[in-house]
C-alpha cells in the first residue's frame, strides 16, 4: 500500500469514449492529466463487438479495438492512465482529494467525472454466454440494431426506453416480441400507446424469460414463461434485446454531487459539464440517461476538458 500525496492539476475518472477524449484534450492544453481506468477499461463499448456509428470508421471497428486506439491517442498527447479505480472521494475543499485503490491519494484542483453507466441484464447464463461472444445479446438497440435488419428480435422491457428502443427496432426488423414482466406497461401512455399501434410489435405480457437459446455461436431463440398460466414456449429470434434500465457508476460521489433519483449526475448549468462542485466536471453516460451513444459521449468529454480549462487558467489569474 502507498501513502504518499500526489498533487495534480486534472484527474480523469473512467475510461470511456468520455474519458478517453477529456484526457486528449486536457493534456493538449498542457493540463497533464492522470486518468484511472476503472473497473471496466474501456468502459461498456468492449461489449459491443462492432461499431459502425462512430464518424472516421467507413468500414466499422469492434469496441475493445477502438478504446485501444482512443487510449494510445491519449497516451501520444503524455496522459498518465493508470490500471485500477478511484474508490473514494472528498470534495469538501478547494483541492479535491481522491483515493486509489493501491492507496495512492491524490489531491487534485479538478475532477473529469468519466465513470459511465452500466446496462442491467436479467443475469442469465445464456444471456450472459452470447453477450459475451457478441453474437446476439445487446442492451442499445441503437447500437446494434442495424445488424438485425430484416430478421426477428425480441426485447425485454416495461418503460420509456424500452417501448423507445422497441419502435426503432420496429423500423428494421421484420418483427419484434416485447417481453413485459406485468400485465401493464411502467412507460407513459404516449410511449405504450405508439408501441402498441405499431403492426410488427407482438407484446407479451406476463411473460418472463428463462433461457436465450442460441447454437454456440449466436442466438437463435428464447425460451419465455407466462407468469399466471406458467405456460413455457419458445420465440425463434437472431437478437435479444434488453431495456431494464441502466445504473450510472456514482456511488461514491453521492455525499458530495448532485444525484437525480437513479444517480445520474446533475448538471449545474444546463450546455456545460458543471457540477454543483467547483471544479469537478461530468461527462458521458454518468450524466446521459437520454442518448447513451460513444460520439455523444466524447463530445461531453471535450466539453469537461474546456470547461476544466477554464477553471484552472482562473484559479491563476
Amino acid at each position: 500500500m502507498s501513502n504518499k500525496i500526489e498533487e495534480i492539476d486534472c484527474l480523469i475518472i473512467g475510461s470511456g469514449p468520455a474519458g478517453y477524449t477529456a484526457a486528449i484534450y486536457a493534456a493538449r492544453a498542457d493540463m497533464k492529466p492522470v486518468l484511472y481506468q476503472g473497473l471496466q477499461p474501456g468502459g461498456q463499448l468492449t461489449t459491443t463487438n462492432e461499431v459502425e456509428n462512430f464518424p472516421g470508421y467507413p468500414d466499422g471497428i469492434t469496441g475493445p479495438e477502438m478504446m485501444i486506439e482512443l487510449q494510445k491517442q491519449a497516451e501520444r498527447f503524455d496522459t498518465v492512465i493508470r490500471p485500477g479505480f478511484i474508490e473514494k472521494v472528498d470534495f469538501t475543499g478547494p483541492i479535491h482529494k481522491c483515493w486509489a485503490d493501491d492507496g495512492t491519494e491524490i489531491h487534485t484542483k479538478t475532477v473529469i467525472i468519466s465513470t459511465g453507466a452500466s446496462a442491467k441484464y436479467l443475469g442469465l447464463p445464456s444471456e450472459q454466454k452470447y453477450l459475451e461472444l457478441g453474437g446476439g445479446v445487446s442492451a442499445c438497440a441503437v447500437c446494434d440494431g442495424f445488424f438485425y435488419k430484416g430478421q426477428e428480435t425480441v426485447i425485454v422491457g416495461a418503460g420509456d426506453s424500452a417501448c423507445e428502443e422497441a419502435h426503432y427496432l420496429s423500423k428494421l426488423c421484420t418483427k419484434v416480441t416485447m417481453l413485459v414482466r406485468r400485465d401493464e406497461f411502467r412507460a407513459s401512455k404516449i410511449m405504450a400507446d405508439r408501441v402498441k399501434r405499431t403492426p410488427n410489435i407482438e407484446i407479451l405480457y406476463n411473460t418472463e424469460t428463462e433461457e436465450v437459446l442460441g447454437d454456440g455461436q449466436g442466438v437463435t431463440g428464447v425460451r419465455v414463461k407466462n407468469n399466471v398460466t406458467n405456460e413455457v414456449s419458445e420465440i425463434p429470434c437472431t437478437g435479444f434485446f434488453v431495456a431494464i434500465g441502466h445504473k450510472p457508476n456514482t456511488d461514491i460521489f453521492k455525499d458530495y454531487i448532485n444525484l437525480d433519483e437513479v444517480g445520474y449526475i446533475k448538471y449545474e448549468k444546463p450546455g456545460t459539464s458543471l457540477t454543483n462542485i467547483p471544479g469537478v466536471f461530468v461527462s458521458g453516460d454518468a450524466a446521459d440517461k437520454t442518448y447513451r451513444q460513444a460520439v455523444t459521449a466524447a463530445g461531453t468529454g471535450c466539453i469537461a476538458a474546456l470547461d476544466a480549462e477554464r477553471y484552472l487558467s482562473a484559479l491563476e489569474h
